[in-house]
């Protein structure tokens, strides 16, 4: 099958805004380095973190592979019409769309509600939410929002003079609301309720509330996206048919 000039311009496009998605979709969070130290907890979770990272992106260099090898296989226009349908699927997996479905909120709040002058309102800081998080998505967790803050690839979670800041943005005190869409909130309820997040926000006087949602609307990531790094090849062909 023999392609226009403007056929390959456009699959040239649609390519890189593809290959854009992916490099927002993988990019490893950078927040570490705002850090003079690490513990051996923050180690671990790290750690964690950059395993299912690379996990996942081996998975989605498999399934690219076989989509690559189907549009090949497809006339010019069904191939544009192709790529724009995964774009559409990879800006939502970016988490930069909207998203609705059934899920489960979480509810960080005060163990005890009475306060008294001689005792510390509890504080949440950004390790103890960055390990619920990686338990969360351990547990079944598809996407994540901490108050309005949707979470993806590049949200950085870190103190900054005393408050925990997501997406740039503070997340204010307790109580604090997590909204999570999984296909079985079941079994993610479960498991948060028996998980070491319990045992380690308690030890901060800090309690879990969990709920089951029939529909949670997630905002999308409404944060600026870095581009270093991304650079655009362009290939020649000589001779072609």
């Amino acid at each position: 099958m023999k392609i226009s000039n403007s056929g390959k311009l456009s699959i040239s496009l649609i390519c890189f805004i593809i290959g854009f998605m992916i490099a927002i979709l993988f990019q490893t969070n950078q927040s570490a380095e705002l850090r003079d130290t690490r513990d051996l907890w923050e180690i671990r979770t790290d750690l964690q973190q950059e395993q299912q990272i690379q996990q996942t992106l081996y998975t989605e260099i498999a399934a690219n592979e076989e989509l690559l090898q189907e549009y090949q296989e497809q006339p010019e226009r069904q191939q544009i019409k192709s790529l724009n349908e995964s774009i559409e699927i990879l800006k939502e997996q970016a988490g930069l769309t909207e998203i609705r479905g059934e899920g489960v909120v979480i509810t960080l709040q005060p163990l005890f509600q009475e306060y008294e002058n001689y005792q510390e309102y509890p504080e949440l800081t950004a390790e103890l939410l960055q390990f619920l998080i990686n338990q969360l998505n351990d547990y079944g967790a598809n996407d994540i929002a901490v108050e309005q803050e949707r979470l993806v690839n590049i949200t950085p979670i870190r103190n900054v003079n005393g408050r925990v800041y997501v997406n740039n943005s503070p997340i204010g005190s307790l109580p604090i609301e997590i909204n999570i869409l999984t296909a079985d909130p079941e079994r993610l309820i479960n498991h948060i309720e028996v998980s070491e997040s319990i045992d380690y926000l308690a030890l901060e006087n800090i309690d879990i509330k969990t709920e089951k949602v029939t529909e949670i609307v997630l905002p999308k990531y409404d944060g600026a996206i870095d581009l270093d790094g991304l650079e655009i090849s362009e290939s020649q062909e000589e001779g072609g048919s």
